[in-house]
């Protein structure tokens, strides 16, 4: 038997959630049991655990969309008993059971070995969130990252915290947008040089163009925010759209793309390709100082979790929360 948090919902629609004991049994089907030994909170796993339950369609559910661990048997022989494997994506912990458990059952296709120099702790401080960063500035290295500082929206959040990170350690000037001005501090331990208020880039204006600033600029907010953004780009300068914490319409026009050749790229972490993923995992255990990437962590338990899925909802969640699925 093994403690896994499991969403049920009643005859009237309410979802609840509870740390249960389930046996190896009660697992779905797949290639590979994983013994968890971290997860995260991430804006999904809110969702999942949330009222209604969001993004989940069949219950009981067990959330949890990453998770490290090691591997207890395995039908596939890429994988053995004892390889330390990462699991991010795939709709895990959304349409199939996720890694809010002491055990798991998943396809061998959907791990990606741990990669050297990270511990499963490690990665789970990195998580979906930090993968998602790195992919992000990945994409604006492709196509070129200009002289101007790198906006990071968000910056606070798990993406934001990671990018932040990442991009200052590669020796990028990061300016960070925060509505909470006492993450200020924290910001620059990341590695900010800059910060710059919400309410100063949140809503759009008439003109569509305006100062080139910004020599890219990593988004999870999207809506009126990324609509702002995109106009004070630099010329042929990108923006990687990760999230939409500011919601999912654009009030944006076509000029800063035809006047300026700026770059919209969009970024997907659940049906990354393997060997994008290895690329990813490799350049985080290479370019995320391990000493900025502590600073970041929170650490939790199974029993937190409902009060931090509710928390990241609201925006209230900073940095990376650490799930020690066996404390």
């Amino acid at each position: 038997m093994f403690d896994a948090l499991v969403v049920n919902k009643d005859e009237d629609g309410k979802t609840s959630a509870a740390v249960t004991q389930l046996g190896l049994d009660d697992l779905p089907n797949g290639d590979v049991v994983v013994a968890v030994e971290y997860s995260t909170v991430n804006y999904k796993d809110g969702l999942c655990i949330g009222p209604g339950g969001g993004l989940v369609r069949n219950y009981p559910h067990i959330p949890g969309i990453d998770f490290a661990g090691t591997v207890e048997s395995s039908d596939d022989a890429r994988y053995k008993p004892g390889d330390k494997v990462v699991l991010t994506g795939w709709r895990v912990g959304e349409a199939h059971w996720g890694g809010y458990a002491q055990k798991a059952r998943v396809r061998a296709d959907w791990l990606v070995p741990l990669p050297a120099g990270l511990d499963t702790r490690q990665a789970m401080a990195v998580g979906t969130a930090g993968f998602t960063a790195m992919l992000a500035v990945m994409a604006l290295e492709d196509h070129g990252i200009k002289k101007g500082p790198v906006l990071v929206t968000g910056a606070a959040g798990g993406v934001g915290s990671v990018a932040t990170a990442i991009l200052a350690n590669l020796g990028h000037q990061v300016a960070g947008v925060t509505g909470r001005p006492e993450t200020a501090d924290y910001l620059k331990s990341l590695g900010a040089t800059q910060i710059v208020a919400r309410e100063e880039i949140n809503e759009t204006v008439k003109r569509p163009l305006e100062g080139e600033t910004w020599g890219g600029c990593v988004d999870a907010v999207g809506g009126a925010m990324l609509a702002r953004v995109l106009g004070q780009m630099e010329y042929g300068a990108s923006v990687a759209a990760v999230g939409l914490a500011g919601g999912a319409a654009l009030p944006a026009t076509v000029i800063p793309f035809l006047l300026r050749g700026v770059n919209l790229l969009g970024i997907d972490s659940v049906m990354q390709p393997y060997n994008n993923r290895v690329r990813a995992w490799d350049r985080i255990a290479k370019d995320l100082p391990m000493d900025k990437l502590e600073a970041m962590v929170q650490p939790a338990t199974l029993s937190d979790l409902p009060k931090l899925g509710a928390d990241i909802l609201n925006g209230q969640v900073k940095g990376r929360v650490v799930v020690d699925v066996n404390a």
